[in-house]
């Protein structure tokens, strides 16, 4: 009777430690996945932010063609768009409702344009203030317009959004290391006379740190696996509710984030089992049991 109580008891002892390592596993999922997913969100919104190059009004469709794939081979451009005159002049009288050049006296009063998505490396202040002045020296190019206070309040933002996160991954971290710790540790505990008594025996400290690294490393292997699964779950989830998720949240993050919680949960049980057996068998007899 007290043999197989002692067996529920272990029983017990393992699933409870088994779910403790799964919410702090899920933890650290979280904050990679949204570190990362921020991260993407990011170069996404940078990647959206649009410069218009008005062009010389001698420039000739085909030179304008020309320039086009010029500037599309430069690093700062990630796309471009080529819009004519006419084509500007009928997009204008589209939204407008009437046709500007009836009240502006001219047969065509819009000239050719480029609207150019920058890369996120070059979507901050001092790199456009740079690609303005390279462009504006070039005679197909009559002027460079962008909107300069949303792209600094944009970088503004996403600095202090960046160290908020930076801040709240770093503090989960540490709580996620001490509850795994606390939760090894108690495990342990529970089964110091065994470490006791197998020491009084001979036994050297590898012999007797081995059954409880390897059942460490069963929880650490099984609550990774749970909290992926929970995790995944939520990413089909999110997914089916906008599908602009799936942008944000790639194959690459979700790589990333399926390695660091089964190395996590690993990694840390093994740690923590290493150092709070080996703390036990520096105790002495008295200490053990106080």
């Amino acid at each position: 009777m007290k043999k197989k109580r002692h067996k529920i008891f272990g029983r017990m002892q393992w699933l409870t430690s088994c779910i403790s390592t799964t919410l702090v596993l899920l933890l650290l999922g979280l904050v990679v996945l949204f570190g990362l997913s921020a991260r993407q969100l990011s170069k996404d919104v940078k990647e959206n932010f649009t410069v218009t190059l008005l062009l010389d009004d001698d420039l000739e469709p085909a030179d304008a063609a020309k320039f086009q794939q010029r500037l599309n081979a430069q690093p700062y451009a990630r796309a471009t768009t080529l819009i004519t005159a006419e084509q500007a002049l009928k997009e204008e009288s589209a939204r407008m409702g009437t046709d500007p050049s009836e009240f502006l006296g001219e047969d065509n009063p819009y000239t050719a344009s480029i609207e150019m998505n920058v890369t996120a490396d070059y979507a901050c202040t001092d790199s456009l203030l740079r690609i303005t002045r390279e462009l504006k020296s070039l005679w197909q190019v009559a002027d460079v317009v962008y909107q300069r206070d949303i792209i600094d309040n944009l970088n503004h933002t996403l600095r202090k959004a960046t160290l908020v996160l930076a801040a709240l991954a770093i503090l989960l971290m540490i709580i996620s290391v001490v509850l795994i710790n606390n939760t090894v540790r108690l495990s342990v505990y529970a089964r110091r006379q065994t470490i006791h008594t197998m020491r009084l025996v001979g036994a050297s400290w590898g012999f007797i740190r081995w059954p409880f690294i390897k059942r460490s490393l069963g929880i650490g292997l099984v609550a990774a696996i749970i909290a992926i699964a929970l995790l995944m779950a939520g990413v089909h989830w999110a997914e089916a509710q906008d599908s602009y998720v799936a942008s944000i949240i790639t194959g690459e993050t979700i790589i990333a984030m399926v390695v660091s919680v089964l190395a996590a949960g690993l990694l840390l049980t093994l740690v923590c089992t290493w150092f709070s057996v080996g703390h036990f068998l520096r105790m002495r007899e008295n200490e053990m049991y106080e």
